[in-house]
Order: structure tokens, then sequence, then C-alpha cells
């Protein structure tokens, strides 16, 4: 006797592709964790990808970023200027930001619209902050702290997701939308050049782990140091990954914790 067929069974299979852009992990390991909600997934780092247009694959695509100086950092705007998305995708956007995701979400909803393509639903993920300028890492306590609330979260996203539910894009106050994004617009063409900042001290080995971790490809050895080649995205990965934590941003950062996603490692970033 054949078993009873349940309705479940007779609906499509989905597949979802999440595309992320990470630079110390926190995007990485949020792109994974919704991966692990829903069946037929896969990651896919945007670095990765070839030139030239990037035909997207699956039901439901999403896009998974950090927050750069409160807006869609610049890789992500050229990625989706690349990106070909299916007819009836469900397309669906997280911004991994420290608590000020602003008006991120809301400028990626209007960016995807010129292009004819539908935002249906965009979310703000809080992790540990890992912009180093302003103060190391956060006590471990309030990482995992953060780390739990975002696999709560995580688990409502990829309900949402699964079921392609429509959500209006989450933001900040007003006065973040107004400040921060006035700020972004002020500071988004100076980003690149931000990278005057850094030096490297004594400890320095040479070891290359800057130059294979960052995404953007804008560092090179020179004499067996690094040098920053002024196409910058501030996502600190060189800073923070660095294993003899010689490279610094500032005069400050030498007494800084360094923080990267402890479940995301080296080798993760250089693959």
């Amino acid at each position: 006797m054949q078993p009873a067929t349940r309705w479940s069974d007779t609906l499509p299979s989905m597949t979802t592709t999440l595309y992320h852009y990470t630079g110390t992990g926190n995007s990485l390991w949020t792109a994974r964790e919704i991966a692990s909600h829903l069946p037929e997934s896969r990651v896919v780092a945007m670095k990765n990808l070839r030139e030239g247009p990037i035909p997207a694959e699956g039901d439901r695509l999403g896009l998974v970023f950090p927050v750069h100086m409160w807006g869609v950092p610049e890789p992500i705007l050229s990625f989706l200027a690349r990106l070909q998305v299916p007819d009836g995708a469900y397309v669906f956007a997280v911004a991994v930001n420290a608590g000020q995701v602003s008006r991120t979400l809301i400028q990626l909803q209007e960016v995807l619209a010129k292009r004819g393509i539908a935002l249906q639903a965009g979310f703000s993920m809080v992790l540990p902050s890992n912009y180093i300028p302003w103060g190391g890492a956060p006590p471990k306590e309030t990482q995992d702290a953060l780390f739990a609330a975002a696999r709560t979260r995580i688990a409502e996203v990829a309900r949402i997701v699964e079921a392609r539910e429509a959500r209006p894009v989450e933001m900040g106050p007003l006065w973040q939308r107004v400040v921060f994004t006035g700020m972004y617009k002020l500071t988004l063409r100076q980003i690149p050049t931000m990278d005057k900042g850094f030096w490297v001290d004594e400890k320095c080995s040479g070891c290359g782990t800057c130059v294979k971790t960052c995404p953007c490809g804008n560092i090179e050895l020179s004499a067996g140091k690094p040098t920053w080649r002024s196409h910058c995205e501030q996502c600190l990965a060189c800073i923070q990954w660095c294993p003899k934590e010689s490279i610094q941003y500032g005069k400050k950062t030498p007494s800084y914790a360094r923080y990267h996603h402890p479940d995301v490692k080296l080798v993760d970033m250089i693959r």
C-alpha cells in the first residue's frame, strides 16, 4: 500500500541562493545560518564571481552584506548592476550592522527598483561591531548575547523567506535616516582613500594574510610589507585578521582588541 501523499509533497521544490560580502565574517556567518534553515540552499561569495553579467540562480535570492558608513557598500552596488534576476524570483536582503542600519535597506530597495527588481523583504541584523577605529572588540559576554539574539532572529527571517512573504524593509529611526544618510553621501567618494590611515608596526612578518583576506584586492606586498592601493572599502578585514596584530589604523588601535566572527575561520575568508 502506497503512503498517502501530503499536501506539502505536491509543492514545487524551491532553491535559495545567498550572495554575501564580508570582511570579518559577520555576513558570511549570517548567510550560512539562514541557509541552514532552508532546504536546497547555497552560499556564494560576491567577491569570487567573475566579471560581466551574473545570471542569478534560484527561486529565492538573498543579499547579505555589511552596512558601511551607514549605507550600501560600493561593491554591493557594483554587484547589483551586474546581477541578472530571473522572473518570479523572491528577492530579500539582510543588512548586517552594529545597531545603526539607518536608511540602508531603503537605499537598496531604490537601487533595485531602478532595474525593475522588487525587494520583497529587507532585514536588519545586529552583530558585534568590527569598526576598530572607534573601539575594540566588545567583551565576550556581549558578543555571545548578540549571537544568541541573532540566531533567534535568523530563524524568523528564514521562516519569512521560506514562505516568500512580502514585508516592508526595516529601517532605523528618523534621526538616523536624516543624519547618517547625509554622512554616507558625503563620505562615499572618500572611502577608497581612507586607507591612508593604515600603518604597520614592527611585528609584521610579511605573511600576506592581509592580501589574501581583503575582499576588494586593495593590498599588495612591497618589500615584504603591505601597502594599500586607494580603493579601500573600510571593511577592516586586514587589521582584524592579521595574525600578529601588526596592522594599525590611526593612533589608538595598538591597544584595541581585534574581532572577527568566532565561527568563521581564516580559511573561509581566503577560499
